[in-house]
């Protein structure tokens, strides 16, 4: 059976993921810089919501994903308090400055998500396995740190490009990982994705624009990505969900 995970960037997406049937999220916030860190209370939101599977994206900063001493002692803590609010994931990824997995940060951040916890935290590498120098060597060190999950685009811009390296992925690991397809996801081409990968999970955002409330308005000033509608947030739809679920229950 091939799995799900939604990715939620605010409360509201959470509850249309719920909504739609999803039982497995990634958590996070700042979509629009890659995914960073949520807060606490969004952490304790989502846990309240009944979802069943809650993984937080643990990244302390947009931009490389080569981190000094102090981001990583930060995200060894944001671990930990994700993992005391209940969240049953982390999402993790580090690499060194020539391109490998960064074995030693990881092990950080997964010892602090496993250790004393008394509960079986999912960790899943997120797509730094991407920018990465070798995808074969690279996923054989993140099985060996075990990782339960690799999320990757299959080194490219989008999924669907990255099918080749994708497949070859999922036939390297043989089962002993899961590999989860994501970038560009969507039930236009989620099935042609699987089918020709044999990926275990795909990862999907799932968003479509969401119309503001707001009635005065003063669309001249920009307040993030200039050029971006902020009256018509992106948001995920319990719709797409439930297609993207239809999908996969008939492969």
């Amino acid at each position: 059976m091939i799995d799900l995970e939604i990715c939620c960037g605010d409360l509201a997406s959470v509850m249309a993921a719920r909504e739609g049937g999803a039982t497995r999220i990634e958590l996070c916030s700042g979509l629009a810089e890659g995914g960073l860190t949520p807060s606490a209370a969004l952490i304790r939101s989502a846990v309240a919501s009944g979802i069943e599977r809650v993984n937080v994206l643990i990244r302390a900063r947009s931009g490389d994903f080569l981190y000094s001493d102090s981001e990583i002692c930060l995200m060894e803590e944001d671990i930990r308090q994700a993992v005391a609010s209940g969240s049953t994931g982390i999402v993790i990824g580090a690499l060194t400055p020539d391109g490998e997995i960064d074995t030693k940060a990881c092990r950080r951040m997964i010892a602090a998500a496993r250790d004393n916890s008394g509960r079986n935290i999912n960790v899943t590498f997120h797509r730094a396995f991407d920018l990465s120098r070798d995808p074969l060597e690279s996923l054989e060190k993140i099985m060996e740190l075990g990782c339960d999950c690799l999320l990757t685009s299959g080194m490219a811009s989008a999924a669907v490009k990255g099918i080749p390296v994708l497949r070859q992925l999922a036939e390297r690991a043989d089962h002993r990982i899961t590999v989860m397809a994501g970038a560009g996801i969507n039930p236009d081409n989620a099935a042609d994705i699987i089918a020709a990968t044999g990926v275990g999970a795909i990862h999907a955002t799932a968003r479509k624009p969401q119309a503001s409330r707001m009635r005065f308005r003063r669309p001249a000033v920009p307040m993030g990505v200039p050029g971006a509608d902020e009256y018509a947030p992106l948001s995920t739809s319990p719709d797409i969900v439930k297609n993207l679920l239809t999908i996969i229950h008939n492969q």
